[in-house]
Parts: C-alpha cells; sequence; structure tokens
C-alpha cells in the first residue's frame, strides 16, 4: 500500500472523524475477533509510541473494534513508520497485508470526502483604509476611510464549470459629505450594492485544449492596468490559447450595470509573452451606441441646486436627490496597448496607452515601476513602486479609478509601498499628487493624496 496514499488516507479521516459506521463497506464493518493478534500489534505499537490508539486518540481497550477502525488504526501507524524501530515496522507491514482491502475502501472513501469538500471553496480578504485628503477638491469622492470586506465563493460543477460569486460590504466609518460635487456635498455610510447581498454571479469553463469563458454578471478589465475597461459587467468573455505561440486571443461582450452608463461593448484582444520577461495586452472595442447619441440617466448627482429641499411624511428633510441626466455619447470604439517587461533585476516596467475616437482628450497614458513585490505566505517580503497616469476625460470606456485614487480628467504621480508583517496581511501606504487638466473654473483642482490600508487575506 503506498505510504503517501495512507498517509492523505488518514489526514482527511481523522479530519472528517470517520469511525467504523461511515462511509466504509459493509464487509468493513465487521468486527475483528477479540482474540485476534491485531490487538496484541496495537498493543505493541501503542507502547512504543507509534500510534495512540483509535482515531479519536483512545483506545478501545475490551471493546472489539471493526475492521475499518482497524484500518484506519493502520493507516495512521503507517504515517510514522519512518520513525519505527525493525520489530514495529515488521508489525506494521503485517497489519498492511492483513487490511489491505479495507485500507483501499478507507482511501477511496477520503477522496470521495475530497472531492465533496472541494466542490466548494471560500477566499477574500478585509481592508481597513483610510484617506487624508485635500479638503475643496470637487468632483471626487473622497469618502473612502473605509471598512470593506470582498468575500469569493466557487461551486464547482465539475471538471469543467465552476459557478463564482462576489460578495462586496463596504462600510465608511466616517460621514463628512465629503463627496464635493460643486454645489452640495454626500456620502454614503454604505454604497449601494455593497451590502453583503451577492453582488456578481458568472460561471467559469476551463477546457482541455487551454481555452476557457466566463457568463455572467462579473469584474472584468482590458490592459495590464484596466484603463480601457474596469469594471464590473455583464456579459461574456472568452479566450484561447494561439499555437506556437505564448498568445492567447480573446473576444468581449460586456454590458454596464451602473445606472450612469447604458451601452454595451464588443471587441477582440490578445496578450501574453513574446519574449523573455515581456509581456503584452492588446485589446479593441467598439460601443453600441453611435458617436454622438445621447441617453438620460438616473443618478445621486447632489442636491438639486434649485430645490434643494425634499418633503415626506416627516416634514421637510435636507438630502441627496436622484437627478436624470442627459449623457454624450462622445466615442463609439477604443483600443489599449499594454506591455510589460523586466528591465532590472527585480525592476518591473508596466505601461498602458489608450485611445478613443472621441473630439478632445481622447488619450490617456500609465506607467508604472515596481521593484521586488509581496508574498502573502512571505512575512517580511516587501515591494515599491512608482507611477505615473494622464488620464483623459473622453480617453477610456470605462476605466477603473482604482477607488477615487486616479480620477479621469487628471493627471499625477504617485509613489507607495506594500508590506507583509505577518502570514496572510499586506500593509499598503501610497502618496499621490495629482492636477485636473481638462477642465477650468470650480471644476479645476489641486490634489494630494495620503493613502493606507491593511488586508487581511483568507
Amino acid at each position: 500500500m503506498n505510504k503517501k496514499i495512507l498517509s492523505a488516507a488518514v489526514a482527511m479521516a481523522l479530519a472528517a472523524g470517520i469511525s467504523g459506521t461511515a462511509m466504509a463497506a459493509e464487509g468493513s464493518l465487521a468486527d475483528v475477533p477479540k482474540d485476534h493478534w491485531s490487538y496484541q500489534a496495537v498493543d505493541q505499537l501503542v507502547k512504543d509510541g507509534i500510534i495512540e490508539g483509535m482515531p479519536d486518540g483512545t483506545y478501545a481497550g475490551d471493546r472489539a473494534i471493526s475492521r475499518y477502525e482497524m484500518a484506519v488504526i493502520v493507516a495512521r501507524a503507517t504515517d510514522k513508520m519512518e520513525a519505527a524501530n525493525i520489530a514495529d515496522r515488521a508489525l506494521i507491514e503485517k497489519m498492511q497485508a492483513e487490511y489491505g482491502s479495507e485500507l483501499k475502501t478507507l482511501a477511496a472513501d477520503v477522496q470521495d470526502l475530497k472531492n465533496e469538500v472541494g466542490k466548494v471553496k471560500f477566499n477574500g480578504f478585509f481592508r481597513a483604509q483610510y484617506d487624508h485628503d485635500d479638503k475643496d477638491v470637487k468632483g471626487v469622492d473622497r469618502s473612502n476611510d473605509r471598512f470593506y470586506l470582498d468575500l469569493r465563493g466557487d461551486y464547482k460543477v465539475n471538471d469543467t464549470w465552476t459557478v463564482k460569486t462576489q460578495i462586496e460590504t463596504h462600510h465608511r466609518y466616517s460621514d463628512d459629505g465629503s463627496y464635493n460635487t460643486g454645489f452640495s456635498k454626500y456620502s454614503q455610510k454604505t454604497w449601494s450594492g455593497h451590502d453583503g447581498n451577492i453582488k456578481r454571479v458568472w460561471v467559469e469553463g476551463n477546457f482541455d485544449n487551454g481555452a476557457w469563458v466566463n457568463v455572467g454578471r462579473a469584474w472584468r478589465g482590458l490592459g495590464f492596468q484596466n484603463v480601457l475597461l474596469g469594471t464590473e459587467t455583464d456579459g461574456v468573455q472568452a479566450g484561447i490559447p494561439i499555437k506556437g505561440t505564448g498568445l492567447t486571443a480573446s473576444a468581449i461582450y460586456a454590458s454596464s450595470t451602473g445606472t450612469s452608463d447604458k451601452e454595451s461593448i464588443y471587441g477582440i484582444g490578445t496578450w501574453g509573452s513574446i519574449g523573455h520577461s515581456v509581456d503584452i495586452n492588446l485589446n479593441y472595442v467598439k460601443s453600441d451606441m453611435s458617436k454622438g447619441d445621447k441617453y438620460q440617466t438616473g443618478e445621486i448627482a447632489g442636491l438639486d441646486p434649485v430645490n434643494p429641499f425634499k418633503h415626506n411624511a416627516a416634514g421637510t428633510i435636507y438630502e441627496p436627490n436622484y437627478v436624470y441626466k442627459t449623457v454624450d455619447v462622445t466615442r463609439d470604439n477604443a483600443f489599449v496597448v499594454s506591455a510589460a517587461a523586466d528591465v532590472a533585476k527585480n525592476v518591473r516596467l508596466i505601461g498602458d496607452y489608450v485611445q478613443t475616437n472621441a473630439d478632445n482628450n481622447n488619450k490617456s497614458a500609465a506607467v508604472r515601476l515596481n521593484y521586488k513585490g509581496t508574498n502573502l505566505q512571505d512575512p517580511g517580503s516587501f515591494g515599491l513602486y512608482a507611477r505615473y497616469f494622464k488620464y483623459g476625460e473622453n480617453g477610456t470606456i470605462a476605466g477603473d479609478d482604482e477607488w477615487g485614487s486616479t480620477p479621469f480628467g487628471s493627471k499625477g504621480w504617485i509613489v507607495g509601498f506594500k508590506y507583509v508583517p505577518t502570514k496572510n496581511v499586506e500593509w499598503e501606504t501610497l502618496f499621490s499628487q495629482q492636477k485636473c487638466d481638462y477642465a477650468s473654473g470650480d471644476k479645476a483642482f489641486d490634489r494630494s493624496l495620503l493613502r493606507t490600508q491593511v488586508d487581511f487575506h483568507f
């Protein structure tokens, strides 16, 4: 009997509390006669410290035990075989021969249990975050002092398909009305959709030829730094390896789920390795709306400057209003060119360039330089980075502003570090200087941002 299989079997058996009445085939449950030599063998192994007796750490004494229970004891003894003396090894080998059939049943039962347990997996992280920001920045959400939980679930259907879910819980612990729209301020203690309910659900398929597909509501990104697209969408995305290369060809159809965006996009792309430590990520997308189209959207847009008061049964209250706004579609296609390369030992350079067909402010660029990096399993590991970004107001389809730290329509630089003080805990701190370079008047801003956060991964 393979010792590694037995070792795994006993570990799973003990963890699951397998006993003589669990899962085993009927023949394995027959009692071992009280005068059987196995009992003396177990006595000797207990005296020599090889095992402790029954699977629960006790010894049955005068009680007759089943052949299946005896097989669990043999599996435990096999796990300690390297530390046993010659005589004890001979006893273990003799018991392996006697209970070989039951050991096979035990291994099969454990594998079945492992398959069932492996069908559902959860992971995620908890974040505590603090931002110190300018007090007069307008049009930028500065209320990111928050406690945040990202909980993800994987539900295995079979070897190809897995259903996935994501739950976000987002609570601001300060509520100073710091989202300044220019004529009013507001913030929400809990973000809409980040209230602990299942926010996203999709299914992923991974095929033997390396192809993959995901369908449903999921967070999707294009480009290495998600400048072209980085948001929640309903849709489908698929890819397949290009034979003879290190590249993957892909296609995407994605429809916005937000109240402020009514368009859908579709496009193609490719990414992967093109040489030693050099990767690319190229994508082209087109909108289902034409340039110049208009649509209306309802969203919290601050307090109505004409009639900021709302009335209900309790009387007059002062609160944000949902306002219908007319949105102009400024572009209907865009592309991103991304590349990453190791430029020195422990140093990696990443760049993204995005361009749309809008008439103005239609280009975005982001450059990032990384030194080393963190490993959640390696306390003391760290990474440093420096970034430059210049995001045109119309230089994106639906890019990721990284929780308000890189707003579109601005340019600036960021320096930061990440550090793992203990296993599965990561601390990050960044400082940024930014300037709005597309607007004028009360919408223009200079900004200084200091952010620090701690993530607890599980």
